[in-house]
Formats: structure tokens, C-alpha cells, sequence
């Protein structure tokens, strides 16, 4: 059982770090999953034949919401302008915003939307808050470095995948989070898988493939939930082990539709870069659970009321231009 005063601590000290980066990178911007290849409009059309016991939620009736998408690369930004290219190795996110969520919710910064956080790996490459801070410190502490090795090797897992589009891959919360009484992960699987390719010569591929794609043709997930069945096979505070399909079956209790459509431009980068997505935005039903997403409640909010402020000072009080 981990020290709640301890981890407290932790937090504070990640998000210290996470906020001098950000000043120093680019204020304005997101501190990770800077760099977006779309921020597209769908619907989420829940199942009309769920079992009872997945009745929750937003679960709870059979009924579509609007929504709107983000797609994206993991890394922070490289330095003030500059976005690592796509063809460089990369977690790929997804993030997911419904609106028309009615409800009280765990956040009181946005009143009817429920989010959903992904990337593009079953596990997450730290086990709590901790790991976060010895990441930061392995460059230079060789002890550190061995101790982290299963989390070198799931970061080089997931920066050794062949992405050719977004829109073609499976995406997993990797964190666990409540449905009702019980206990899930869920993921977002493409009816459309992707199909081996070579990588285009483009640092922004992955942008230009989702253009391709969705001015001819809409794009379709299963979005899929596996139950907690107990903590040796499916770990609340080990985001570090996968949830197997063998132990936990998938269970399909909603479709995300995107459209066919144009986004790429400046009006959509707007709202795009003005959006902020947290797994704190939610119903209590579906409320995360374990010391990482813990730590993300006071990270995210903290990191993106620091971006708004930026940009609500900037369009008060411009800055000089920088050369």
C-alpha cells in the first residue's frame, strides 16, 4: 500500500517539472500530445442490446452522443516551434470528448462532457508516480537505469510500431477505470485495420494520411471494455501488466463514427489547441481508478490551466515577436 502523503509529494514534484518545461518549451502548448495529425467531429453510438450489468454511465441507454476526437503524437515538444516529425519513433494518442453528458461530474471545469484517454499500447510505461521521477533521473543515475529497464522496453515497444494512419489503429486506456461497481479497461478498435506500408518521406504523414482518408470515406471503432476479474490476472496498480483478452474478454458496448469530412484548418486547429481532455472529466460512474490516474487529476488540470491562462494573457497583452 502506498504512502497517500508520499505520493502527494511525488505529484507535486512531476508537475513542478512538467510546468518548467512548459515555460520553457512553449507555454501555449500542451505539454504532452503536442502535436496533432486532427481534431475531427463523430458520434458515439451506444449499443442497444448491452447486459444489464453494463447498463452505466453513459451506458445506461441506448443513445448517440456527439463527440470530437483528437488524434496525436506523444512527445512534448522539441523546443519553442518545433514538433518531433511523425516519422520518428512515438507513442500515437486518442482522445475522446462526448458532449451532451448530463450529469454532476467528478471536475467542475466542463459541465457535460465525458472523456476518454488512449494510446496506441495496451500498458502504460510506469506503475505509479514514482516511475515518473525515475524516468526523469535514469540519464544520470546507472543504478536507476537498470531498475527501469522493463519500462525502457515498453516505450522501444511501443516507438518500434509501423503507423501508417490514425485512423487504422487499436487504442487502449492502459489505466483502469470504474463502471459502476466494477472495474475496467477499454479500448478503441478501427473496423478498418491497418495494412502494412512504407513510411511517406513527411514529417507530418500522419496528418496528411487522416486528410486522405476522411475526404472520401467515414471511419468507424468497436469501443470495447474488459472487466476486472482479480489482482493477479487484472491489477488495479499495475498499469504495467496487460489486461489479457484470455483472462478478461473484450465486450463491445459502443461504435465511435467519424464522418467524412474536411478539418484541416485554421478555425479547427483553433478549437483543437483550445481543448483540454483529462480522465477526470467524467462521471463518477466511470471515474478513474489507480495512484497513476490519481496523479493525473492534479497534472492535467494544473498544465492546462496554465496553458489557458497563456493564451487568455496573450489576447490580452500580446507578447513582442521573437525572431
Amino acid at each position: 500500500m502506498s504512502d497517500p502523503t508520499s505520493e502527494s509529494t511525488m505529484t507535486d514534484a512531476v508537475l513542478a517539472a512538467n510546468l518548467k518545461a512548459q515555460q520553457e518549451k512553449g507555454p501555449d502548448l500542451r505539454q504532452v500530445h503536442s502535436k496533432s495529425h486532427g481534431c475531427v467531429w463523430g458520434e458515439f453510438i451506444v449499443e442497444e442490446t448491452l447486459p444489464d450489468s453494463l447498463k452505466v454511465g453513459i451506458f445506461a441507454n441506448a443513445q448517440t452522443y456527439p463527440a470530437w476526437v483528437r488524434f496525436s503524437n506523444g512527445s512534448e515538444p522539441e523546443k519553442r516551434g518545433k514538433l518531433k516529425s511523425d516519422r520518428e519513433p512515438d507513442a500515437r494518442g486518442m482522445a475522446i470528448k462526448l458532449m451532451n453528458v448530463e450529469g454532476e461530474k467528478v471536475l467542475d471545469d466542463e459541465e457535460k462532457t465525458q472523456d476518454f484517454i488512449l494510446i496506441n499500447h495496451p500498458v502504460f510505461f510506469v506503475r505509479n508516480v514514482q516511475g515518473y521521477i525515475d524516468l526523469a533521473r535514469a540519464s544520470t543515475d546507472p543504478e536507476i537505469a537498470k531498475a527501469m529497464q522493463p519500462t525502457f522496453a515498453i516505450l522501444h515497444q511501443i516507438g518500434s510500431k509501423t503507423v501508417t494512419n490514425p485512423l487504422h489503429i487499436e487504442y487502449w486506456s492502459t489505466t483502469p477505470y470504474k463502471l459502476g461497481s466494477q472495474a475496467i479497461k477499454f479500448s478503441v478498435k478501427p473496423q478498418t485495420p491497418d495494412s502494412e506500408g512504407t513510411i511517406p518521406d513527411s514529417e507530418n504523414y500522419l496528418r496528411e494520411a487522416m486528410v486522405a482518408h476522411l475526404s472520401e470515406q467515414d471511419a468507424q471503432f468497436d469501443f470495447l471494455v474488459q472487466r476486472f476479474v482479480d489482482e493477479e490476472k487484472t491489477p488495479i496498480e499495475d498499469p504495467m501488466q496487460e489486461w489479457k483478452a484470455e483472462d478478461a474478454p473484450y465486450f463491445k458496448v459502443a461504435t465511435l463514427r467519424i464522418p467524412s469530412q474536411v478539418f484541416d484548418f485554421e478555425e479547427r486547429k483553433r478549437l483543437d489547441e483550445g481543448l483540454s481532455f483529462s480522465p477526470w472529466h467524467t462521471l463518477p460512474d466511470h471515474e478513474p481508478l489507480g495512484s497513476v490516474n490519481l496523479a493525473r487529476k492534479k497534472i492535467y488540470q494544473a498544465i492546462a490551466q496554465a496553458r489557458r491562462d497563456t493564451i487568455q494573457q496573450r489576447l490580452r497583452e500580446p507578447s513582442p515577436h521573437v525572431q
